[in-house]
């Protein structure tokens, strides 16, 4: 139990309330660098290890700009870490796992409290017959008449006193880099990725001069990937799986050997490890190991609400 500070006597109920609540708030996590990355939720689909879903920040001269992934539990982080989605200029989407997509009609929702007017455009990729798209997927949310959030259903056109949020569908099939968005804060560019059967993209975010990926979720064969973002100054790699995973997980993710020739071959220059799972940490030092065989950068394993400044060119700690 948190003890609540003392309040004077004969002080009104409600002053006593206020600051009990007070003392409650969690304190806010902001990154004030610069240019940082900062990692909403580092975990993956199973509620056992107090991560959250995947999902990051950009944060440019203390502004939020750029949501990466929405994933279970992001729209608490997105809280806890100061950000405002008035300042948003886009949410980039890898794929419509529950763990890197389900809070995404929260946030929007949230946003209806804000001051926010303008366009929040959202990108992700096409679908196949077993997965939808981004826009069949906001259809599926926000639909008038049938959405599973059809009382939302003004985030589609911007009625209802709600704010547009334009799609920016992507070809999950894309071998070469397409331009995703672009304004006076960053560049986006995204190319399609293997995870399976799941139509999926890798990101690449062009901000301050400097170079930050996403590798989102992907398995060992994806050197479209690296070939896009050579020269990295940072990369987020997802490490969801052993070095003695399966063959259905290895068709899904990378192992750790992968993440280490991936980040070698794209001469990274930090190498961020994310989307952890008990059993990718399960034995960290023979992940770290095969990491190392191909891979001699900096390595660090993400942690809910880290803050990774970023710098072009050099060490980014």
């Amino acid at each position: 139990m948190i003890p609540l500070p003392a309040v004077g006597r004969g002080a009104p109920k409600l002053a006593a309330l206020c600051l009990a609540l007070a003392w409650l708030r969690p304190a806010l996590a902001a990154c004030d660098a610069p240019l940082a990355v900062q990692v909403l939720g580092s975990g993956g689909p199973i509620a056992d290890d107090a991560r959250a879903g995947s999902g990051y920040l950009l944060w440019l001269n203390g502004k939020s700009r750029l949501l990466l992934d929405t994933g279970a539990g992001v729209f608490t982080r997105f809280g806890e870490a100061g950000a405002d989605i008035e300042s948003l200029d886009l949410i980039a989407l890898t794929h419509f796992h529950t763990d890197h997509a389900s809070d995404l009609p929260g946030l929007l929702k949230s946003g209806y409290f804000s001051e926010r007017e303008r366009d929040l455009p959202i990108a992700g990729p096409t679908g196949n017959d077993r997965f939808p798209g981004l826009k069949a997927f906001m259809q599926a949310l926000f639909a008038p008449g049938e959405g599973a959030f059809r009382y939302l259903a003004g985030y589609l056109d911007g009625s209802d006193s709600l704010f547009h949020t334009p799609l920016i569908e992507i070809d999950a099939n894309s071998k070469h880099p397409v331009d995703v968005f672009q304004n006076e804060h960053f560049r986006v560019q995204a190319v399609g990725v293997h995870h399976g059967i799941v139509p999926a993209l890798g990101y690449l975010v062009t901000a301050g001069g400097a170079h930050i990926a996403f590798s989102g979720d992907q398995n060992d064969d994806n050197p479209q990937f690296a070939d896009m973002i050579r020269g990295a100054d940072l990369l987020v790699m997802d490490h969801a799986i052993p070095p003695d995973a399966g063959r259905v997980a290895r068709a899904l993710h990378a192992t750790p050997l992968g993440i280490g020739r991936l980040a070698a071959k794209a001469r990274a220059g930090r190498l961020v490890l994310s989307h952890l799972m008990a059993r990718s940490l399960r034995e960290p030092e023979a992940s770290l190991r095969e990491i190392r065989e191909a891979y001699h950068g900096d390595i660090a394993r993400a942690e809910d609400l880290m803050c990774i400044p970023v710098r072009s060119g050099g060490t980014n700690s």
